[in-house]
């Protein structure tokens, strides 16, 4: 299982099916071949 490195709350697969979403602080983690980038200042928060 995956959590969110700022939070730690779980993280679960988005919509597009090309990114890890943060349920708590909306941060958004790129997938990039295959592999989940769990970097902070990769990520983008999302504003929805």
């Amino acid at each position: 299982m995956l959590v969110c490195p700022v939070c730690k709350k779980p993280v679960v697969l988005a919509a597009d099916g090309g990114s890890l979403k943060c349920g708590q602080c909306r941060r958004v983690y790129p997938i990039q071949d295959d592999i989940p980038v769990m970097l902070v200042d990769l990520a983008k928060i999302d504003p929805a």
